[in-house]
């Protein structure tokens, strides 16, 4: 289906208006096998990672349906109701709703905790078409009285395998609980442990399944590298690498909050732009750091694993874990974010002696060794990106603290609770001319 068009999947001309205005052309896999058959009102489960397009994949199809019989926004009651773990990931999909729907005349809200509820309720008062919500906000309103659920006719459940990460599965099941039977249902996951096979068979009806980008093909895109260090080497070992200036938009990984206050700090303490983002930061702050590391201000994102999920950045060069995840899977999500819509990618990791089970447990479930750089780094086996010609170097240099020159009219890119543009051209420019909507 590589030579599918949106227009020979069913989409009406509105539609394909504002996907030919951001420079889409071709959709995703997951968007050519999935719009048709939620278009044909099958329920689906689609399996796949992020930066596979999976948002548009499902915003794009109820958008469809639901200006094929328009009809006005109910006080209280959203038509269809989109359920993500985190609010970055929220707030991403509502501005691919946002900016899909342009031409539309649908009404959406976002509703996430961290932040003051009334101008949420203002909304839901006003009425909305589509609701994108975290479960914990969701479920405070609904008990307020502030939303209801039985004018459901679609509901999305994104990252169910973080929902379950999360601890957010019972309420999950709470709004499920809310529905109507009579309703259209997606649930997506970029991995399908057995807890969500079943959350996935309690929801579904007969649904289409779609698997997209398995696990390994992402990895084999991607030049990986590991240092062995003891932990308390490793703040000097990351400073070290840190020195090579040609690793301008990194993300390094470590496991808790306090870790990543502790690497951002020590970073700018030697003069290496750093913030981090996890659950503990207010929703004001994890979105500056966002903005700040996709606009160049920020040259290091620290994060955890439940932050970083939703995040969707161009053109990171390198992803750093400087403590290996427990969970082998949590691996390969991390590393994906230097390898963006088959992009390639450079990954390196910090192993402490006792982190040496996670790297074996890493090499098993990637079928590859990772490659041994030693006990120090040496900075001539550093995986580069290649070098930036004189012109976007200094495409660089001036979009370091000139947000306002960078199609801000356009498209504001904020994604979306813990618990994703090219550096070169700028963040709006780099969505153009990719082969489809991309998505967490």
């Amino acid at each position: 289906m590589t030579n599918t068009t949106f227009a020979e999947l069913g989409l009406g001309q509105q539609l394909l208006d504002a996907l030919a205005s951001e420079n889409y052309t071709t959709p995703t896999p997951i968007q050519a096998q999935a719009i048709p058959s939620l278009l044909a009102g099958r329920d689906l489960l689609g399996i796949a990672q992020t930066g596979t397009g999976k948002t548009a994949a499902f915003v794009l199809p109820i958008l469809e349906k639901l200006s094929e019989t328009p009809t006005k926004a109910v006080p209280y009651r959203p038509q269809a109701i989109v359920l993500a773990p985190t609010r970055e990931l929220a707030i991403q999909i509502g501005e691919g709703v946002k900016t899909y729907g342009q031409n539309l005349h649908l009404r959406h809200a976002v509703i996430f905790g961290g932040v003051g509820q009334s101008p949420q309720v203002q909304k839901m008062i006003r009425g909305v078409h589509i609701l994108v919500a975290t479960p914990g906000r969701l479920l405070d309103l609904i008990d307020q009285g502030h939303i209801k659920l039985d004018n459901i006719s679609f509901f999305v459940l994104d990252e169910a395998d973080r929902m379950l990460d999360m601890g957010f599965i019972r309420d999950v099941r709470k709004v499920a609980a809310l529905l109507p039977e009579k309703r259209q249902s997606l649930l997506f996951s970029a991995t399908m442990p057995s807890d969500i096979a079943k959350l996935a068979a309690s929801l579904l009806d007969n649904p289409e399944r779609v698997e997209i980008s398995p696990k390994v093909i992402t990895v084999d895109k991607i030049e990986q590298s590991v240092y062995f260090s003891e932990g308390n080497e490793k703040l000097a070992l990351l400073a070290e690498i840190m020195a090579d200036e040609s690793l301008y938009r990194v993300i390094v990984f470590t496991r808790t909050k306090h870790r990543a206050n502790k690497v951002s700090e020590y970073l700018k303490k030697r003069n290496v732009p750093s913030e981090a983002i996890h659950g503990n930061k207010s929703q004001s702050a994890r979105q500056r750091a966002l903005e700040t590391f996709k606009s160049g201000d920020t040259r290091v994102l620290v994060a955890t694993d439940i932050a970083a999920r939703g995040i969707d950045i161009d053109d990171v060069t390198h992803v750093i874990n400087f403590e290996l995840p427990n969970e082998p899977e949590s691996y390969v999500h991390r590393i994906g974010r230097t390898a963006r819509a088959g992009a390639d990618g450079i990954a390196f990791s910090f192993c402490a002696p006792e982190e040496r089970p996670y790297l074996r447990d890493i090499e098993k479930l990637i079928k590859r060794e990772i490659t041994n750089v030693g006990e120090r780094p040496f900075m001539a086996h550093i995986p580069k990106k290649p070098k930036a010609s004189e012109g976007q170097r200094q495409g660089r240099g001036q979009g370091r603290g000139q947000n306002s020159g960078r199609s801000q009219g356009k498209r504001t890119a904020a994604n979306g609770n813990d618990n994703q543009t090219q550096k070169r051209s700028g963040p709006a420019r780099s969505r153009r001319g990719r082969s489809g909507p991309r998505a967490a």
